[in-house]
């Protein structure tokens, strides 16, 4: 057996009402904190309310979208202003990327810059990150169980990752209920994202028997349960698809992800598009391109057949291939497809995803025509 390692979250709380016991266990970390939140997160206003009732100062910084640098810079101005001693992320995998970056960077004494792959230095974290607390009220990213922040370069046109194994939540608080009447759109491309991050670590290079084990309880769990919750809104099944963000989260940290996530990084930054309704897009034409690839290298599809029996038991049509149907579905319930690009632009993307982190766990190197393709497939006309 090949050796590998597992990076794992520090402590996690699981299930309905968990999130009524934040509160006290965020105070112990600290008596002025920094609640990061998004707008719609309504539980936000009860949870500030409670810190506040353990004889916390709070500040509150709304988060706008997915983290962009200067959003990062300013939040880090707001934490240091404030003499923050812990951060509270409570929103979507977007909040909880931005309270890390925040956490991670309000103690470090250079630039934002300095510290980011890619458009900067890269330079590690000399100082230990804040502590930091996440509440997800999406199922989708796993944030609350990963090592990185993804940031937009605005300038760059980029999305590039701010990582260090501290930036993992001290806790994290995965309560389901938080993600209840979560708008249909969202629920849809976050829904998409945690079965893309179960999906792309069983296929990983970086595979290992742990990640394994948990992707294939996720994936089927997560395929049907997100066919339940669009179709009409389940507990059980917003249940169900909360306990395959977090183990998608654990997945990637281990095992890595693959080209969906390589395009969608590029694609993220270049057209400012939602990550998850991306992702959702482009899981299809990537699972059969490298499938294709694979099997005309003479490797094993076996995995790839899995997933295709997975995907045949939440969306078969009698007679029809899996991946068809799935796409027919995807198609039904209205995720926007990626926006109509010229073919200088697509190459850009293609090449510039062949560079990204994430593709170094793809299962197979795919050539830049064929990432070409993959984003055709994905898009408008």
């Amino acid at each position: 057996m090949a050796p590998f390692a597992l990076a794992l979250p520090r402590n996690v709380r699981f299930g309905r009402g968990c999130a009524d016991d934040a509160a006290a266990t965020i105070a112990a970390l600290g008596r002025r904190v920094l609640v990061v939140r998004g707008r719609s997160a309504a539980y936000a206003d009860s949870l500030v309310a409670m810190i506040e009732a353990e004889g916390c100062t709070v500040t509150v910084l709304h988060g706008e979208g997915e983290p962009t640098l200067p959003q990062v810079e300013a939040g880090r101005a707001a934490a240091r202003d404030a003499g923050t001693d812990c951060v509270v992320a409570i929103g979507g995998g977007s909040v909880i990327d931005l309270g890390k970056a925040i956490a991670g960077l309000a103690p470090q004494a250079g630039e934002v810059l300095d510290h980011l792959e890619g458009v900067g230095r890269g330079m590690p974290l000399e100082r230990d990150p804040l502590p930091l607390v996440a509440l997800p009220t999406t199922a989708g990213t796993g944030a609350e169980a990963t090592r990185n922040a993804v940031i937009g370069v605005p300038d760059a046109g980029v999305k590039v990752s701010l990582r260090d194994p501290r930036l993992v939540p001290v806790h994290a608080f995965v309560d389901p209920g938080l993600t209840d009447g979560c708008p249909a759109g969202v629920t849809l491309a976050s829904g998409l994202d945690a079965v893309v991050q179960v999906i792309e670590p069983y296929l990983s290079a970086r595979a290992n028997p742990v990640t394994d084990a948990l992707c294939r309880d996720a994936i089927p769990r997560g395929l049907t349960a997100l066919r339940r919750v669009i179709e009409d809104e389940d507990p059980e099944a917003r249940d169900a698809m909360a306990l395959t963000s977090l183990l998608g989260g654990i997945a990637l940290a281990n095992a890595g992800l693959g080209a969906v996530h390589g395009l969608a990084g590029v694609i993220g930054g270049r057209t400012g598009m939602a990550h998850g309704a991306i992702c959702g897009r482009l899981l299809i034409p990537v699972l059969r391109a490298n499938r294709q690839a694979i099997a005309a290298n003479g490797g094993a599809i076996t995995r790839f057949d899995e997933v295709s029996a997975w995907i045949d038991a939440a969306f078969g049509e009698a007679g029809a291939d899996p991946l068809d149907a799935f796409a027919r579905w995807i198609d039904g319930s209205d995720l926007p497809r990626l926006p109509a690009a010229t073919d200088a632009d697509r190459r850009d993307w293609a090449d510039a995803a062949a560079r990204a982190s994430s593709m170094k766990a793809n299962p197979v190197m795919l050539a830049p025509d064929v990432l070409v393709e993959i984003i055709e497939q994905s898009s408008d006309a």
